[in-house]
């Protein structure tokens, strides 16, 4: 399902939803779209239950998702989503949500384009102009950006982005085709910015332990500057002990008791003391107990509870929520 074409699941979807939803649907795109689904729509002979039940859950989640970030923002629509389908579930619809996101806003070729490329060819334009452009950019590149503006530019298009309330979508598709004639020779069409550090990092924390121990001692052989660079920004279930007390408090709530007991078996007592250490006498007891009766567990099976409990620490940091203390950052000031 994650292999499919966008294309592919909105006519699964329509198939899905009967012909009289569907028409009244399709009369609300645009002509090249309805061209691409209705063609995709005859050529499927037959939908699969499991298929059409799967395209559905993904499309009210989407819906649901959506309308929790119009309601409350990112961060509201991550923590209702984290409760109603979990954290690994919640952090994939948010990152689908924010791609459809991305892929819908205006001057796309723009946020593709190397930044200084981009300031290079906005220098000539009129600051109306960039200020629009740069309110639908990225904030870290439209910030690059502005900051290589002459002074007195800067404050001109800080003062019409911060003034811009609405726009006419005519003046925008106008500004839009401009603006990609102009930048078509200048941006990377064939290529974008991919791989990297950040990405083995997020990768390598998604997958098993021992997956993830048998590439870092390959790498130490092949690459040990990679090998280290990775582990100062690679957090394993050993590194909940760095985590403050109250970040780890709030990590417990959201983790559940069985994946909580199969991950502590086998761990240093240094990691199990400190993880009882949040607990409540009588939580710690329970568990105590609890574990006496579970019996020897399986490698993989201890190995996937952690793997669970490092997801929900991640979310938690990456809705800033708690904080990981990672390489060489800066120290917290409380």
């Amino acid at each position: 399902m994650e292999e499919m074409s966008g294309i592919r699941k909105a006519a699964l979807l329509l198939i899905s939803l009967g012909a009289e939803t569907s028409a009244e649907i399709l009369r609300h795109l645009p002509d090249g779209m309805i061209q691409k689904v209705s063609y995709e729509i005859a050529n499927i002979d037959f939908v699969n239950p499991t298929d059409r039940e799967t395209i559905l859950d993904e499309f009210i989640e989407m819906s649901q998702a959506r309308q929790y970030v119009i309601d409350g923002g990112v961060d509201y629509a991550r923590e209702v989503l984290n409760r109603a389908l979990g954290a690994q579930r919640a952090k994939e619809v948010i990152d689908m949500l924010t791609q459809i996101q991305l892929r819908e806003r205006p001057f796309n070729i723009a946020r593709k384009a190397d930044p200084m490329q981009l300031k290079n060819l906005l220098l000539n334009e009129q600051p109306q102009t960039v200020a629009l452009i740069l309110c639908y950019m990225q904030p870290d590149k439209a910030a690059l950006i502005l900051a290589q503006f002459p002074l007195e530019l800067q404050t001109e298009i800080a003062e019409r982005i911060g003034t811009i309330t609405r726009t006419s979508p005519k003046v925008i598709e106008k500004i839009e085709k401009v603006i990609e004639n102009k930048f078509s020779s200048y941006v990377e069409n064939e290529t974008e910015t991919v791989g990297g550090v950040n990405t083995l990092v997020e990768i390598l924390n998604s997958v098993g332990r021992g997956t993830e121990k048998n590439i870092l001692h390959a790498l130490d052989d092949r690459h040990p500057d990679l090998a280290d660079e990775v582990r100062a920004n690679l957090f394993t279930f050993e590194d909940i002990t760095t985590l403050q007390n109250a970040d780890v408090q709030k990590v417990l709530r959201l983790v559940d008791n069985d994946d909580l007991m199969l991950a502590l078996k086998g761990v240093a007592d240094d990691i199990r003391n400190y993880i009882f250490s949040n607990m409540s006498q009588r939580a710690v007891e329970t568990m105590k107990e609890d574990m006496q009766f579970m019996g020897p567990a399986r490698l993989s099976a201890v190995e996937e509870s952690q793997q669970k409990i490092v997801g929900v620490i991640r979310t938690l940091d990456e809705s800033g929520e708690i904080y990981l203390r990672r390489g060489e950052q800066d120290a917290v000031i409380s």
